[in-house]
This record gives structure tokens, sequence and C-alpha cells, in this order.
């Protein structure tokens, strides 16, 4: 096969402020001043219909001053971030049943399990470092078990792979719930201390016969079967997942259903057993523990609570709304309706993220005010009616991230900005300076500082401890000592007033994708990632990467004969809201019925013109994982050149 000429686009540092005089013009470049004026009047017109989008890639310090800046100097709890996009229902379902949005392990933990079930995750492209984690495991005896609708590289290292149906995880872990229960390999004695409402879940999974399981999931009833008795005897056993669980328009259902497995057997609160959403981005965990999200304050702390309000209204010299704000789904939708008319974006590209792009694109361009800032100028950036030229925040700022187990790490500040970029924090001060708000920190550090004294899972993280532990997982409320890797350990305290609140069964109940397959759109459509780029491609795209192909329409070997389309042939797919055209790989990983896409290169192929705003209506995730699309042959003329 002719190996494809097609660069990924490169994207531009942005290096001095720019403006846009009139709706519909170009960007000009502007200085500092004139840039953060207009930024400050175009936000305090829109007092009241503003929503701030923060960064799930920049620090700690920043997302803390970002929200802060939501809701002291707008007045507003419309903050959210990507953490929307991907993990929003991992947060609300481990937020529903034990009181915090955090994986309860830590990696180390997976070196040293018995048993290892990923399941909606292809960790070994999506999440390479945490994969090592899971090969150590493996080499040290641990069994893995693969769910997903993919033989993926993840796949292909497990003792049994799952392949099931794309939306078929509830009636799966219904089956490997009901099949534990009948087996009587059920942890009756952590349910009756830890738990609440397990008869009730044992009614609704009661249904969920090995042969009614396989007839929906499409898993042989044996394969159920052995996952259900080695998942249950297993002594330690972790089961993680990523987006293949969680971008469905009932994400957070299918979080619960897998949480119900954990609280069946007792595989939780305990070293080495546990459920560990893996995150994607370097601190999507941090920037909701910042409270960069709608509904807590930082430290996960709920806006609900008056005396949580009361805490942070003494810290800040303010009024907090008490009432949740609008997710970054809503927000969109408000954007249409003229609810939202200005939107502070730091560091994210929804123009290109958001599922159905093309209607997300049309949303921002009916915003009166749309503030950017970012390191690229992104598609997001083209749009908008200011743009601030921020630092990388992974090497020319100073601070901490927060990874999937929870670890805090700090990150030090390597290099120079370029040109005119400041620093995030800066920025963002300097332009509440302009809205009647004075803020003055000295560093990072001070920042950091004041996050610590709101909240009591950081209170014992400071700076020096950071660097002496090499990072240190939260909840960490004491400055003289560590807690244990593992969350929710209390769960196996005799003493009731130790064991705190009891952990509840989820009852969930099957519900097929809203984009359904039929005549005209017969073939299921998912989407994931690939090891050599970077979301959108904003960043990675301007490497070069040996792996790295572009963009294809992957289907299995029997579609392609289907089809009659043959490897690097360009098809066209269509799905109920946009059409793309695109070449054809073949992966024997696929099954009939099935394709995949990425979303990593949007300016060759932009895969998000046909995946579906369905979302869940608990977390706001859309249903990235489940449209359906027809492929058709091109005539000769069509074909790109």
């Amino acid at each position: 096969m002719k190996k494809r000429d097609r660069t990924p686009k490169t994207y531009a540092r942005i290096t001095y402020p720019m403006v846009r005089d009139e709706k519909g013009g170009p960007l000009r470049r502007a200085t500092w001043d004139e840039a953060l004026d207009r930024a400050a009047e175009g936000l305090r017109a829109a007092r009241g219909a503003f929503g701030m989008f923060s960064c799930a890639r920049a620090t700690n310090e920043m997302n803390y001053v970002a929200q802060k800046f939501a809701r002291v100097v707008m007045g507003t709890n419309n903050v959210d971030s990507c953490n929307r996009t991907c993990h929003a229902p991992s947060v609300a379902g481990l937020s529903a049943v034990f009181g915090s949005g955090g994986g309860t392990s830590s990696y180390e933990e997976v070196d040293h399990t018995d048993l290892i079930l990923m399941w909606g995750s292809n960790a070994r492209f999506a999440h390479p470092i945490f994969f090592q984690h899971v090969l150590r495991g493996i080499r040290n005896g641990a069994r893995m078990y693969a769910v997903d609708p993919r033989r993926t590289s993840t796949a292909e290292w497990a003792e049994s792979w799952l392949g099931l149906n794309v939306g078929t995880d509830i009636p799966l872990a219904h089956g490997v719930g009901r099949e534990i229960i009948h087996a009587g390999l059920h942890n009756t004695s952590f349910i009756e201390r830890a738990t609440t409402g397990f008869e009730e879940y044992a009614a609704e999974v009661e249904p969920w016969t090995l042969a009614v399981a396989e007839k929906v999931t499409g898993v042989p009833a044996e394969a159920i079967r052995g996952l259900a008795h080695a998942y249950a005897r297993a002594e330690r056993a972790q089961l993680c997942w990523t987006l293949g669980i969680t971008e469905h328009h009932n994400g957070t259902d299918n979080v619960r259903a897998l949480i119900n497995l954990s609280l069946l057997t007792g595989h939780v609160g305990r070293y080495g057993s546990g459920v560990q959403p893996l995150r994607g981005q370097n601190n999507v965990q941090g920037g909701g523990d910042m409270g960069a999200i709608p509904n807590r304050l930082p430290g996960f702390q709920d806006i609900l609570e008056p005396a949580v309000r009361r805490k942070f209204e003494t810290a800040w010299d303010t009024v907090i709304q008490p009432r949740y704000g609008m997710t970054l789904t809503r927000m969109f939708e408000a954007m249409e309706s003229g609810e939202l008319k200005a939107v502070y974006c730091i560091g994210e590209n929804p123009a290109q993220s958001e599922a159905d792009s093309e209607q997300a694109v049309e949303r921002m361009k009916q915003l009166d005010c749309l503030v950017v800032q970012d390191i690229f100028l992104t598609k997001t950036a083209e749009l908008a009616d200011v743009v601030l030229p921020a630092t990388a925040a992974w090497c020319e700022t100073d601070g901490t991230t927060t990874n999937s187990e929870r670890r805090v790490q700090r990150v030090r500040k390597a290099i120079e900005p370029p040109g005119e970029a400041r620093e995030d924090i800066d920025i963002i001060c300097d332009l509440a300076g302009r809205l009647g708000h004075a803020w003055k920190y000295a560093d990072a550090e001070s920042v950091w500082n004041e996050l610590r004294s709101v909240s009591p899972d950081h209170f014992g993280m400071t700076y020096e401890r950071l660097a002496e532990h090499q990072g240190i997982q939260w909840p960490c409320p004491e400055t003289d000592r560590l807690e244990p890797t593992y969350l929710h350990g209390r769960l196996w305290e005799a003493d009731p007033a130790r064991r705190g609140p009891l952990a509840p069964f989820g009852l969930v109940k099957h519900d097929p994708p809203v984009d359904l397959t039929d005549d005209q759109f017969p073939i299921r459509l998912t989407t994931g990632r690939r090891l050599d780029s970077y979301n959108t491609g904003v960043q990675s795209g301007s490497f070069a990467s040996p792996l790295r192909r572009g963009e294809y329409l992957e289907l299995c070997p029997e579609d392609a004969e289907r089809y009659g389309v043959s490897v690097g042939e360009e098809v066209r797919i269509s799905s109920r809201r946009g059409t793309v055209q695109a070449p054809v790989w073949v992966d024997p990983g696929l099954r009939p019925g099935l394709a995949f896409m990425t979303m990593h290169f949007p300016d060759e192929v932009d895969t998000n013109q046909l995946t579906i705003e369905a979302n869940c209506p608990i977390a706001g995730t859309a249903e990235f994982k489940a449209s359906a699309i027809r492929i058709e042959k091109l005539p000769v003329a069509a074909v790109r050149s």
C-alpha cells in the first residue's frame, strides 16, 4: 500500500494577545492592556449569563484560581472542563456510592493484585504508563480479563477476552453479578457490614441468566461464568475502566453496575482490591478536586452543604450561590437558547472535542463574548473575540497536578515561555482586578497554601512534603503522617461509628444506545484513542511518530469484503448528523457490524461530525461510543488525492 502523504495540521503557538474588532472580522494583534480591557468589558456585560471552561492539562493551582474567578468575580457556579466529556460518570458513580469521586487504589497495588479486570479500556494505547503496572501485575502472577467490543492491544494480554456488543455493559455486569450470587460466591459478611440494598440488587439481576446475558451481549455464557467465578474467587482484584464505560448516554449507570460487582465481592477498601477509573489527561482528576466543576467546591466539598459554603464565603469574602451550576453540556445548550452569553475558555478545544462538533461550533458563534486563553491557536481560539497567550503547564509553570491514583505531584518551571505569553494565574488575576477584585499571589505555592486552608483532604500536602515523598495521594489531612494508599478501608471496620456511611448498591437497568442501527445506518461506530496521538491532535500533531498513519475507518475483514473496499480506499461515512470521508483500514480485532475511528485528526477527518449528543442525564457526558453509520464506496472522481 502506498503510504499516505497527509501531515496533520501544525498549530501555531500563541505568542501575543489578539482581539477581534467585529463579529466575523479577523483577529489582530493587541497589547495586553487592550486585550484584557476588551475581555473584562465583555465579561462584565454578561454577569448572570457567564460560563467558565477550565483546563484538565493545567495545574491544580490554575484550576483553583479559575473556579474562584467564576464563583467570586462572576458570581456563578457555571464552571466545568473536559472532565464532562470523559469521566464525569465515574465521578458521579463513585460519589454516589463512596462519597468521593476518586479511584480507590494506587497504581502500585495493581503490581501485587491477583486479578485485573480491564472493562472498556484499551489502556495499552490510552494509558501506557498505567499499563506498565498491569504488565508487572501479570508478571507477578495476576490473571487479566478484558471486556471490550474490540480485541484491542490490551485484550491481547488477557487470559480471556469478552467481546460484548456496544452498549451492553449493564447486561453483562448483571449476568456476572447473578452468577456470583447463584454460585454462592458473594461476600455475605462484607455485604451485611458495609452495604445497603443487596436484596433489591439481587432481584434486579435475577432475570439476567447466563443464557439471557449471552443473547443480549454476544458474549458466550461460559465466558461470563468464567469471569464471574474468577473475579469472585480472587483474594484481591482490581476493576479498571475508561471511556468505553463512561462515554454513553447512561454512563453513570454503567459505572454503578461495575461498582456493584466490587461491593458484591468485597473487592474494595483493601490493599490490592479496588475500582480504578483510568483518567487520560494529566490533571483531569485535579481539575475536579480543585472545584472546577459545577457541583463541588475545592476538596470535593458539596456546594449544597451550608457549612461548606460558609467556610468558603468567609475565606473568599463573597457569597456563593446555594445551587449547582451548569455542566459543560448544559452550557452549550444555554448558548443556543441565549441563556449563556459569554465564556472564558482556558486550555480547552470544544470546537473539535464535543459530540456533533458542527453544532458545537454554531453554538459558540452565538456568544456575545468568547475569551480563549491557550498556548496554541486552536479551532476554538479561532472563534474567539479575545485570545490570551498562556504558558505550557508541563514546562513553563510551577505548581502541582493530580493523576488517576489521586497522587498530587510537583511540576517545576524549566524554560521561559515564548514572546509575550504569561502565566495563567497572572492573567486570571489581572482580569479579576479589572472586574473589581485585587488578587495577588506571590507564586504558585501561595495559591496551593490557600487551597490547603480550605480543603481538609489536601491540608497535609506542603510543597516540601510533596517533594520529599515524590508525590502524595489524597486524602492527606495531617502534616505528620500519610494515609493508606487505598480508600474506604473504613467499610471493613467492626464498629459502626468508625465504618461511617454504608455503600449502596445501584439499581440500574439496561438501556440500549440512543442512535439505533437500521437498514439505512447498519454499522455501529465506536471511537477511541491510539498510542501515537493525543486528543484532538493540537499538541501531538506537531511531532512525527513512526506509528502514526492518520485517520482511517477501521473495519473487520468480513465487512471490508462485504462492502468491496480495500485498505487505503476512500469511503464516505455518514451518520444521522453528518458525513466525512476517510480511507479504510482492516483490523481483525473488530467484529462484523462494528467500526472504529479516533478524534485525533479533526482537520483531516472530523469524526465528531458523526457522533451524537445523547447525554447521560446525571453526568452530562455524550454517547461518543455508539453512533450508527453507513459506508458508501466513492466514484473514482470523488476520491481525494
